[in-house]
């Protein structure tokens, strides 16, 4: 490898931090280089001021109890960072010296060797700094000030709709650190993202941007544009007398390293070089689910006079996307084509993984991850009142083959789009952004914002908004002429949910994507645009029955709420308060009403009487909501593409819509996912003294055949009925196998006194079961459980005898356990393994494993 001019030191790690009172201090004497830090606090950066104070002790864990209301004090602070480092300056003039910050949160000013470098006022967006002229050789200094946010919006417009709280139209921070209807208002400070000095001489590469143009089996075309940034300082440029000629070298490079494409010496011309790599035999990036999620290599070389300035070098993945909002026969439609083939998107809806974003571990989104594509997950939304993810989020789902459904950071407010400083600092955000994720194979959609467009319409026909739509230029102007300059390669969505069509409103199921929130939150649909919206609070109002009704294109968002496990409650809540309707308890759940809950289980398992039924009550009403709901979308995928849950996971320990709890230990519904996301899904649809109708969906492009076996079970085991159907399904759909008339599969016994399994012959697919009536018209016999524990091979063996074990469920009081299988129902006479394992403990506590079903007591 030659050697590159442009470098790269980082100045992540140990900075010191320290608050003040607003105005307490001269910032210039705070800021000064030599200022005696040593009495500071150590903080650990990327991070933030939270994360630094409980590390230290200063303040009690954050999660635990009501900690989080405690630290307000935090958010009203002046609040600085420090730290030194040591720089061996070169002896070329025409050295040019940046600084860089990835992430800071969210007002700062920035100070090199005691100089004002420059502010910042987004969070959102990385942040660079000329600093040639400000660092010397030896020791350096930088400080860093984060003014409190109120200095910000106190004098600012309030507008009449921005929820959970009216602060955060006017400020570029992620909306979920005001609080949420999932998570506890935490308003973050610090240095969130990297920080690094990068150094060039000359010109360096200011951007790459690699676009795969047209795919098929003989060939690619990927198109690469160098933009070249010369950086020679204005002494250099005085005496230079010629202008500086640079070329590009660009090579395509696969997994071994060998060169698959090049174009060499390619000439810079007016700031850029754009070639076309000619691709024989590509290998093809792919969700993980259709085939290999390959990853090339782009590495682009910037040279001068010989001399290579500049290397950009990246994964990158050759495919096409695509979104269709119309079929063959110019039917609405609403599917993603990869590749040139037509994919059903199986997911959920991503937030932050921690109410402190600076604080998340590499680790901790690589096992998120992990575990989507374990529940045969391709597609992630990350939802727009976070962040745009870091580096490291985009790196997983391009290495393991999940699409990304990506919005902008605006969700359900109104935002100034009239006033001109706050439109630079958003085109400023959107284009950094932008440019940063473009080469990404994961990335499959840019979607303007979440539930604005929607919401607007509802809450001025309700008379909550009576202001013109302030942010609409954001979302239908701004966002997508930027796009059409930057990234014209993959689609673009003004809103989630988008549509409407004949008057309907913009959550129409005929129209774009929709979110589903007449289950749990009891939304009375159809409506039309400028109809005053209805909530029907009842059992019959939030019940996830209510999705059969729904014949959406594509579900972005819909789900229900259901307790974390145990170890995660336990760990969080005061001696004492781990009960069922205690006051910490109820501090978990952070919805707008928390009857809801109760509802939906009162209408399937019945009210919870103490800690115990309540986790599991709300598991398998969330567990069994869900495949209810996604069994039905996938049935109908002639017309329904997608399937996108809200929401993956948690940003704190408490109740809420997530499948995986805080301690990333999944709930029942991760585990039922197995099932319903399965590409090749065996499913009943049945209503209460209908017939039982028998599918097949097949996700695979191949196609399925083999037969279909029925059997039907009393509560003991005892087998009441069988029978195997003939199953030819064609690849990418859906057909339903058969039709059985209730009263013939029963025979003597009543329907709630049975259990129905489907079973594949001949194919692959998971064994399915199901009841036949609701949890709580169901009285199981008790069951009886025996456990044999393996410690050296780290598994669990459950036998069951009696009667049927509903929902079996397998405990440790540890965070981040990987079960191989949980929360399921066994015959008697059946037995199951679970292999355990855990990212960094080679040994689990065994002996501490708890085994219980909800109608067997723990073994």
């Amino acid at each position: 490898m030659v050697n590159v001019c442009r470098t790269s030191q980082d100045l992540s790690g140990q900075w010191r931090i320290q608050h003040y009172e607003v105005g307490e201090k001269r910032a210039m004497d705070v800021a000064a280089a030599a200022l005696d830090d040593r009495f500071w606090i150590g903080a650990a950066v990327p991070g933030d001021v939270h994360g630094a104070l409980e590390e230290r002790g200063i303040i009690d864990p954050i999660y635990f109890g009501h900690n989080d209301a405690k630290s307000r004090w935090i958010e009203q602070k002046e609040w600085w960072y420090r730290t030194t480092f040591n720089l061996e300056r070169g002896a070329s003039s025409e050295e040019h010296i940046e600084l860089v910050f990835e992430g800071l949160d969210t007002f700062a000013t920035v100070y090199v060797n005691g100089h004002e470098a420059g502010k910042t006022a987004n969070m959102l967006m990385s942040h660079t700094f000329d600093v040639t002229r400000l660092v010397r050789s030896g020791w350096n200094a930088i400080a860093v000030r984060f003014d409190p946010l109120h200095l910000h919006h106190r004098d600012k417009e309030t507008f009449d709709w921005s929820s959970y709280t009216k602060e955060r139209p006017w400020l570029r921070k992620a909306a979920m650190n005001f609080g949420w209807d999932w998570g506890p208002r935490i308003v973050t400070v610090g240095i969130w993202g990297a920080v690094r000095l990068e150094r060039s001489t000359v010109a360096k590469l200011k951007h790459v941007y690699a676009r795969t143009n047209a795919v098929s089996k003989e060939q690619a075309q990927v198109q690469v544009t160098a933009e070249v940034q010369s950086v020679l300082s204005l002494r250099s440029k005085q005496k230079r007398t010629q202008p500086v000629v640079t070329t590009c070298d660009i090579r395509l490079l696969d997994q071994q390293g060998e060169l698959v494409a090049s174009v060499i010496s390619s000439s810079v011309e007016q700031g850029r070089a754009d070639v076309t790599l000619d691709v024989d035999h590509p290998c093809l990036w792919w969700t993980h689910d259709l085939g290999e999620p390959y990853l090339y290599t782009i590495e682009v070389t910037l040279y001068a006079g010989g001399l290579a300035l500049d290397r950009y070098c990246q994964p990158y993945g050759i495919r096409t996307i695509e979104l269709a909002l119309e079929n063959e026969q110019g039917e609405s439609r609403f599917a993603f084509i990869l590749n040139g083939v037509k994919i059903y998107a199986k997911g959920a809806n991503w937030i932050p993984a921690d109410q402190r974003i600076g604080m998340i571990p590499s680790s901790r989104y690589r096992e998120l991850v992990e575990l989507s594509v374990e529940a045969h997950m391709n597609m992630l939304r990350v939802w727009a009142g976070g962040i745009y993810e870091k580096e490291v989020f985009y790196d997983e789902c391009d290495r393991q083959g999940v699409l990304v459904w990506q919005d902008f950071a605006f969700a359900n407010a109104l935002f100034p789009d009239f006033n001109r400083d706050f439109m630079q600092n958003v085109q400023q955000e959107v284009e950094n952004n932008i440019l940063r994720l473009r080469n990404r194979a994961s990335l499959a959609i840019w979607c303007g914002n979440n539930e604005i467009d929607w919401l607007y319409d509802m809450k001025t026909a309700s008379g909550d908004i009576t202001s013109p739509f302030y942010g609409e230029h954001i979302y239908h102007e701004l966002i997508p002429e930027a796009l059409e300059r930057l990234d014209p390669s993959r689609p673009y969505w003004p809103s989630s949910p988008y549509g409407g069509e004949h008057g309907q409103d913009a959550n129409d199921p005929d129209t774009g994507d929709r979110h589903n929130w007449q289950v749990w939150h009891g939304s009375v649909y159809p409506r039309k645009q400028g109809e005053v919206p209805v909530l029907d609070y009842s059992i019959e109002g939030v019940t996830f029955k209510n999705y059969k009704k729904d014949q959406a294109l594509f579900s972005s968002e819909f789900g229900m709420h259901a307790s974390a496990n145990r170890y995660t409650l336990e760990k969080n809540t005061p001696t004492g308060q781990f009960y069922w309707g205690s006051p910490e308890m109820a501090y978990r759940n952070k919805d707008t009403n928390h009857q809801k809950g109760i509802l939906l289980m009162e209408g399937y398992t019945g009210i919870p009487q103490n800690i115990e039924e309540y986790m599991n009550f709300s598991m398998l009403t969330q567990a069994e909501g869900l495949r209810y709901g996604i069994e039905h979308f996938r049935r109908i995928n002639d017309r329904n593409s997608g399937a996108l849950v809200w929401q993956l996971n948690d940003s704190w320990p408490g109740t809420s819509w997530s499948m995986i709890d805080y301690e990333l230990l999944p709930k029942a519904s991760f585990y039922y996912a197995k099932t319903f996301f399965h590409p090749v899904l065996l499913s009943l649809e049945h209503e209460p003294e209908h017939s039982l109708n028998l599918w097949v969906v097949n996700d695979t492009q191949d196609e399925v055949g083999g037969q279909l076996r029925l059997n039907v079970y009393d509560l003991h085991g005892e087998l009441l009925y069988t029978s195997t159907y003939v199953v030819k399904v064609q690849a990418q759909t859906s057909m339903q196998i058969a039709a059985v008339e209730e009263a013939e599969v029963l025979g003597t016994k009543q329907a709630e006194e049975v259990m129905v399994e489907l079973q594949p012959q001949g194919f692959i697919a998971p064994v399915n079961r199901y009841f036949l009536r609701d949890p709580k018209d169901v009285v199981l016999p008790q069951s009886q459980l025996s456990v044999h524990v393996n410690e050296e091979e780290q598994s669990v063996t459950v036998n069951v005898s009696g009667a049927i074990a509903r929902m079996v469920k397998l405990e440790l009081p540890v965070g981040r356990v990987r079960f191989s299988d949980n929360y399921f129902d066994l015959l008697p006479g059946e037995s199951r393994t679970v292999r355990l394992q855990h990212p960094e403990m080679q040994a689990l506590p065994l002996q501490e494993l708890r085994v219980s079903a909800m109608n067997a007591s723990e073994a």
